[in-house]
């Protein structure tokens, strides 16, 4: 059981990258929308490229979306209504009535009498209310069928049989009362109605809804059936009309058929061993090229946790509505991937993506074309995403590519622009508008996984924090030295295409641990007195070399990310205060050498080897007398071919060409620091 268990502790990061793959495999296929893959790909108006098709089974042909579209339209047009007849509003109507011809009527006024005018308007009222009076407009025609429902009993009647409020003066005659045409009191009559009138039908949406929902249901899909062995498409016959809309109808049979129960574990099978394959390739790649991030599990958590994410987002939308698909903000993948790694992971993550969200999105090769193409622009025009203008630059860049590539595909399939969607075009907007949110993700990421992207780097470069004002109040003389080798780093990083803004940042702090003691660096010695004399060589040694811890505690203590703790312990990588081994040398004779070297570990990336060679170029260079561009020149040359002789670059991959042009670079700088010009022979 102990040496299960030490075999367990051993190989703990192998294991948890394989609990890793093996969980990723099982949540991307649970993701995936359950159905086969159809074997043949074909498009409209294309010929067909295989040979002559024959059906398999029998199977319904569908109807399309557009037909079925027309007639659940003619449900809607057709459908009877139903209108609520309220019996409680006449007798209201016939009481303001009474009320309203007793104020206005005069006996002096009108020929008729007021009893006579009452019993002509209660009979015009009831002809009114004989099916009903309604304030509402409706786009039916005249002829129209309705449903009265009056209680729990149910007539049919024309929609023109139900008068409206508006109208209710045209239908006002006195001559059908049987009255006087005296014209002063048809008009008396006609206004006493038309205030007292109210509606008493209203259209009951419910029942209405309820009878196109039926009617809609029993629309039948299909339009007739393809017996089993009969030809569906012969080789080189354009695929067009009803033959398209036939092979759909294959096809939807077909998926539907083959996610059986007797097929499930064969289909869980090959798409395991398809999404397997794609992170292995992930795997392999970070193992060959990026091995810092495969050693850190967390970098790889997060990387795949990222696909995870882009699978499920995209998942959800097809379901919902598979046009939609193109609103997701793939491109947000790269640039997330590339603010905290590289741009080569980036893209070669994003492609990978992409494969996988071939198997569930419809028209798989034009939007994995568009995907990728999308893809490789975020990656070749964003640069320094700190910078928000390039963020805007590059959205409009990536929508600009969608809507061209959209453009193209359209030609291609159609042959002309009459098919053009232009909502299509706003859903490239959206995607470009969402993907700005990187931002916000960037820092979700940084606190969720730990990392540190470009922005924070930014962040930190600022000389106005609290940490570096401290450092330039406690050990003025380091951060003068700080700035300068954060200056000589950089310019070497951009020289070789390294990250410039890590190695500046950490340059910036790589020595905040002489804070614990910053009179026993030089830098910080204003009276010129060395504390040093006082102490052992070895105290001595021990003091400078404590710096490296003191800063990583520092640093720990101020939240830094373990990115710039990196420089810290690196900087002098297992290197020896050669000045107080020197000394203990010559007046012992005999000494260990570890009491004078620093812990390490060794730089183990470009940026931390070109901090080392700043950091010593700089410090070395305060001690030369009469500088010229010469003694420069030979100073530079010896100090980074010492470390190399020492071994400090071997975990670095840094090659020698580049170590040149670091070299050069720092010559060139130090001739600028010190004003000097290259000397001219006499």
């Amino acid at each position: 059981m102990k040496n299960i268990l030490n075999v367990i502790s051993r190989n703990q990061s192998i294991i948890y990258k394989i609990f890793l793959f093996v969980a990723s495999t099982f949540l991307i296929i649970y993701f995936f929308p359950k159905g086969g893959q159809f074997k043949y790909n074909f498009q409209k108006g294309k010929p067909w490229q295989y040979e002559n098709l024959y059906a398999p089974f029998s199977f319904t042909i569908k109807k399309d979306a557009e037909t079925l579209n027309e007639e659940k339209q003619t449900v809607q047009n057709n459908i009877v209504p139903y209108f609520d007849y309220d019996t409680t509003v006449k007798e209201g109507v016939v009481e303001d009535f009474n009320r309203l011809l007793t104020e206005t009527y005069v006996d002096s006024l009108y020929s008729t009498s007021q009893a006579k005018l009452k019993r002509a308007g209660i009979k015009i009222i009831d002809d009114l209310y004989r099916h009903g009076v309604t304030d509402q407009i409706f786009p039916y025609e005249d002829t129209k069928l309705v449903y009265l429902k009056n209680g729990n009993e149910i007539s049919e009647i024309t929609y023109n049989q139900i008068v409206k409020t508006d109208n209710v003066k045209k239908l006002v005659s006195l001559p059908s009362a049987k009255i006087s045409e005296e014209n002063r009191n048809e008009l008396l009559l006609k206004a006493v109605i038309d205030i007292a009138i109210k509606p008493n039908i209203e259209l009951n949406k419910k029942l209405t809804d309820a009878a196109v929902i039926a009617e809609i249901d029993a629309i039948n899909p299909n339009r007739g059936i393809i017996e089993q062995g009969g030809r569906i498409v012969a080789k080189g016959e354009v695929v067009e009309g009803d033959k398209y809309q036939i092979l759909e109808s294959l096809k939807a049979e077909y998926e539907s058929q083959v996610w059986t129960k007797s097929n499930y574990l064969w289909l869980l099978v090959g798409y395991a061993l398809l999404i397997m394959l794609v992170l292995l390739m992930l795997f392999l790649f970070l193992k060959k090229y990026r091995k810092d991030i495969y050693e850190n599990n967390t970098k790889v958590t997060f990387i795949v946790f990222n696909i995870l994410l882009m699978v499920l987002i995209t998942t959800i939308v097809v379901k919902l509505d598979a046009k939609y698909v193109y609103v997701v903000p793939l491109c947000i993948l790269p640039l997330i991937l590339k603010a905290f790694f590289d741009p080569r992971v980036g893209l070669f993550v994003h492609v990978l993506t992409v494969l996988l969200l071939g198997f569930i999105v419809p028209n798989s090769f034009e939007y994995m074309f568009l995907q990728i193409i999308a893809g490789i622009v975020t990656i070749l025009t964003v640069s320094e995403l700190y910078k928000r203008a390039n963020l805007f630059i590059s959205v409009g860049q990536i929508t600009l590519i969608y809507v061209i590539g959209y453009f193209a595909f359209v030609l291609i399939h159609e042959g002309n622009i009459n098919e053009l969607e232009p909502e299509t075009f706003g859903y490239f907007v959206l995607s470009g508008l969402a993907t700005l949110f990187v931002h916000p993700l960037i820092y979700f990421f940084e606190k969720l996984f730990g990392l540190v992207s470009d922005v924070s780097l930014l962040e930190l470069s600022d000389t106005n924090s609290k940490l570096l004002k401290e450092l330039a109040n406690k050990a003025p003389g380091t951060f003068h030295h700080s700035l300068n080798v954060a200056n000589l780093a950089e310019a070497a990083a951009q020289e070789i295409g390294a990250n410039s803004m890590l190695v500046r940042v950490g340059a910036l702090y790589h020595d905040i641990g002489k804070m614990a003691n910053p009179t026993y660096f030089t830098e910080n010695q204003i009276n010129g007195v060395n504390t040093h004399n006082e102490l052992d060589p070895i105290e001595s040694a021990s003091i400078i070399v404590g710096h490296v811890i003191n800063g990583i505690e520092i640093a720990r203590k101020n939240k830094l990310p373990d990115r710039i703790i990196d420089f810290i312990r690196t900087h002098h990588g297992n290197s020896v205060v050669y000045y107080f081994y020197k000394t203990a040398l010559d007046r012992d004779g005999n000494v260990d050498k570890e009491d004078f070297q620093y812990p390490g570990p060794l730089p183990f990336s470009k940026e931390t080897a070109i901090l080392m060679m700043a950091d010593s170029v700089e410090a070395a260079s305060k001690s030369l007398k009469e500088p010229t561009s010469t003694k420069i020149d030979n100073f530079v040359e010896k100090i980074i071919d010492g470390q190399m002789e020492q071994g400090q670059f071997l975990n670095s991959n840094i090659t020698l060409k580049e170590i040149q042009l670091i070299k050069k670079v720092l010559k060139k700088k130090l001739n600028n620091i010190y004003h000097l010009r290259v000397e001219y022979p006499e």
